[in-house]
């Protein structure tokens, strides 16, 4: 299968620095204005979708989307959301109603939560494996939402009679779900149309993949794979490097140790502790694999990796990926703009020239029925 580039939507604002956990000192705020340079900038350059985040210091992933449609006129988003929080039927009338408005321009990413502090605050006190056990219903219903006839459904967190979106015929947006527990695996493998991770070496990510590729063939099901980078490309690997040095140079101590805290209370999933072992060495030291660099995770949660290189580089590492299964990257760059520039015109072109990337949708036209 080809390969699918998509960017990172900065809704928690941007900096030239590596954006941390919690409230940041942003010094571009996450406003419309800015966004829609991001977005624009995404468009022009051919990624096929935009990663919009969800959580506390985020804006609303729904509506900061939903206010970039007009400025835009290919680009997909992939909006992150909770399930859980808010009704399965709601959620696909919603991406419905995303569908008609957009084109057909909506992925979902559903983050099943990894915080506990994170969820309290939004009142949901169920354990981790409860979560995912609801999320299993979650999906199920929201995917049965397209049915033609309708879904009656009795779990143990969710009972619908009859829940449909209005219109089955747009199309139902592709779900995108990560984990690494036994229990998300078991929920991706039934559930999701594309498994992702955090980025790891080749050959960690490799095992992960067959892991849950044996997963869903158990199921009866073929998922697609994507995995989610950082990236620093330049015109010469050692330009790229001095960016990458010059980034962890004003990271004091002290951040990284504050930092450090703060995600070990807020995030007990198995991708962080996995994100955690990368950089687990002195900060001079914190090269991963070939041009995978860790030093983001020092003062951040979740993706910790960064693709570090020239441009010729950084594509024979997605190469490398690409070829063990992975077809969808998830990218970003401090500061988001920039970042979107050095690689949609270093990168991207080699990638096109291989005939690697996927032919880029259109939106499609979309009409009331009857």
């Amino acid at each position: 299968m080809s390969i699918h580039l998509h960017w990172f939507l900065p809704t928690a604002g941007d900096s030239r620095s590596v954006a941390g956990w919690g409230a940041t000192d942003a010094s571009r705020p996450a406003d419309l204005a800015y966004l829609t340079q991001v977005a624009q900038a995404a468009d022009r350059l051919g990624f096929d979708a935009v990663l919009t985040p969800t959580g506390t210091f985020c804006e609303d992933a729904w509506i900061s989307t939903a206010a970039l449609l007009a400025a835009t006129e290919r680009l997909r988003f992939l909006v992150a959301f909770r399930p859980g929080l808010i009704s399965p039927t709601l959620a696909a009338q919603q991406a419905a109603t995303f569908q008609r408005m957009s084109g057909g321009r909506l992925l979902l990413n559903v983050v099943t939560g990894a915080s506990e502090v994170e969820q309290r605050r939004f009142g949901d006190h169920l354990s981790k494996d409860e979560r995912y056990a609801r999320c299993d219903e979650f999906l199920e219903v929201l995917r049965g939402c397209w049915s033609e006839a309708g879904l009656d459904f009795t779990g143990d967190h969710f009972r619908v009679e009859d829940a449909r979106v209005a219109d089955p015929d747009l199309p139902r947006p592709p779900i995108f779900f990560g984990g690494s527990s036994d229990a998300a695996l078991r929920v991706a493998a039934r559930q999701s149309d594309v498994w992702l991770m955090w980025g790891e070496p080749l050959e960690a990510a490799a095992e992960e993949l067959a892991r849950v590729r044996a997963l869903a063939e158990a199921e009866g099901r073929t998922l697609e794979y994507g995995i989610r980078f950082h990236t620093i490309a330049r015109d010469r690997s050692e330009d790229a490097w001095a960016q990458t040095e010059r980034i962890l140079e004003s990271l004091t101590p002290e951040t990284i140790a504050e930092s450090q805290q703060v995600i070990a209370v807020h995030s007990a999933s198995e991708g962080q502790a996995r994100m955690n072992a990368l950089h687990g060495g002195p900060i001079d030291k914190l090269v991963g694999a070939p041009n995978l660099g860790a030093g983001f995770g020092l003062v951040r949660g979740g993706a910790g990796t960064a693709l570090v290189g020239s441009h010729d580089e950084v594509a024979e590492r997605i190469r490398e990926y690409h070829e063990v299964g992975f077809t969808h990257f998830i990218l970003s760059g401090q500061p988001h703009l920039e970042e979107a520039y050095w690689f949609g015109e270093g990168v991207t072109p080699l990638l096109r020239r291989d005939g690697l990337l996927a032919e880029l949708p259109m939106p499609t036209a979309t009409t009331a029925r009857g």
